[in-house]
């Protein structure tokens, strides 16, 4: 029987989707993204090559996978055709596996250009975008004054959608933030270059997977960034401008909620952050260098630092709650292998009070503590293990404990960066 799944990121994002969902593509017929832009970075390691996607679904090295980019991604042409063209040069690409949806909205320079000087007059109260545009687009979506990817197949219509765009963006650009506006021509003519190349693969992709599905095919839809990065349920306002959750599937690729089969969450076996806002668990000094050294915790979108700090099972609980989670995928598990000692936050001390339920609102979680469940270390590499019985008998216990405090059933472990380096409890699609 044919199962539709969706990945969700059960923390801040980057909790190695990529590698999750590269590995069950070979279970799956269609792969779809379904939110978010190139402010996401998933990373996938195969033998010695390493390679890392903004826009295109991880599964797109699995030739004769169909890859989708669905209605709620919004989409930087200029990116999309960059990742296809790394693609091409190293001999993988091909044309008839991408599909990208003719409702999903375009980012335009004046998008990113808005990104980046809006951040600059926030100053210390920065909420640490990438400046990628992703937000903005976001807006013009919500505003009814987006362009969408479809409307690079009539020129007349992009240059009309575009010409009134730039009335309105050019006067904000310049009387609030005193910068340079855009020439009409300069953006028309590079995105009717970017047409002629995306034209093939824009198409009507919730008619698309409906057939898919009806068809009896195997479907991945693949969220980017984390739960507690989602504009309704994260930790507003230091959050994305997307819906990151499960819910998101549905409306960000064209098919019913009925239609899911199980939402399976991704999480590493401690937490990290990425930009501002608050982080209960977060690490100081030379305990968080060393966990982000050994876990080469940095940005593969931005490049920047990650924050890193324990494992918060109040957090993940909370995430398994809103995506309603059928199985978890625990990544990173090796990166713990040589501490002598763990923790394990179980719940947050608030004004004296213990509380079990994750806040999300920015300035309560901020006073929050952590309260910690200590464990002791394996101190033995979890590296090379192929079952569960494999693994050390404290990483055993660790994984236990974890599957406890979320209440939720791990099905995959990951303990290597390699596609290789996973040991499958459960495979979702059976």
């Amino acid at each position: 029987m044919a199962k539709n799944l969706v990945i969700v990121g059960a923390q801040w994002g980057d909790e190695g989707k990529g590698k999750i969902v590269d590995i069950l593509t070979d279970s799956a017929d269609v792969v779809v993204r379904f939110q978010g832009g190139n402010n996401a970075g998933h990373t996938v390691i195969v033998g010695e090559e390493k390679f890392i996607f903004h826009l295109l679904p991880s599964g797109i090295l699995h030739p004769g996978k169909t890859c989708v980019i669905g209605d709620g991604v919004v989409v930087d042409p200029e990116v999309l055709l960059g990742e296809i063209e790394v693609l091409k040069k190293r001999g993988i690409f091909r044309p008839q596996d991408l599909l990208i949806s003719k409702n999903a909205h375009l980012i335009m320079p004046y998008h990113k250009r808005l990104d980046v000087a809006r951040e600059r007059l926030r100053g210390a109260n920065k909420i640490g975008t990438t400046g990628r545009g992703i937000g903005p687009a976001y807006e013009d979506k919500a505003a009814r004054c987006g362009i969408r990817c479809g409307d690079l197949l009539n020129e007349a219509d992009f240059r009309a959608k575009l010409k009134q765009n730039l009335l309105e963006k050019n006067h904000y650009i310049k009387t609030v933030f005193h910068e340079a506006g855009f020439e009409i021509h300069e953006i028309y003519h590079d995105y009717m270059r970017f047409a002629a190349i995306m034209e093939p693969f824009i198409e009507n992709t919730s008619k698309f997977l409906d057939t898919a599905m009806r068809s009896g095919k195997n479907i991945l839809f693949e969220g980017a960034q984390g739960t507690l990065l989602d504009v309704d349920h994260g930790t507003y306002p230091y959050v994305t401008s997307s819906n990151t959750m499960a819910g998101a599937a549905s409306t960000g690729s064209g098919i019913g909620p009925s239609r899911i089969d199980a939402v399976i969450g991704v999480t590493k076996a401690y937490s990290t952050r990425v930009g501002e806002g608050p982080f209960p668990t977060e690490l100081k000094g030379d305990e968080a260098d060393r966990l982000r050294e050994q876990g080469c915790e940095y940005g593969a979108t931005t490049g920047r630092p990650r924050r890193c700090g324990w494992f918060d099972a109040v957090a993940a609980g909370y995430a398994a709650r809103v995506n309603g989670m059928d199985g978890l995928v625990i990544t990173k598990l090796d990166v713990l292998d040589n501490l002598d000692k763990l923790q394990i936050c179980t719940a947050y001390r608030l004004d004296g009070k213990l509380i079990d339920d994750f806040p999300t609102d920015s300035n309560i979680l901020s006073r929050c503590e952590p309260v910690y469940e200590e464990f002791d270390g394996w101190r033995r590499s979890s590296k090379g293990a192929k079952s569960f019985d494999d693994l050390p008998k404290g990483a055993r216990a660790y994984i236990k404990r974890l599957a406890e405090l979320t209440g939720v059933e791990p099905y995959i472990i990951s303990v290597g960066a390699n596609r290789k380096e996973a040991i499958i409890l459960k495979d979702p699609f059976k």
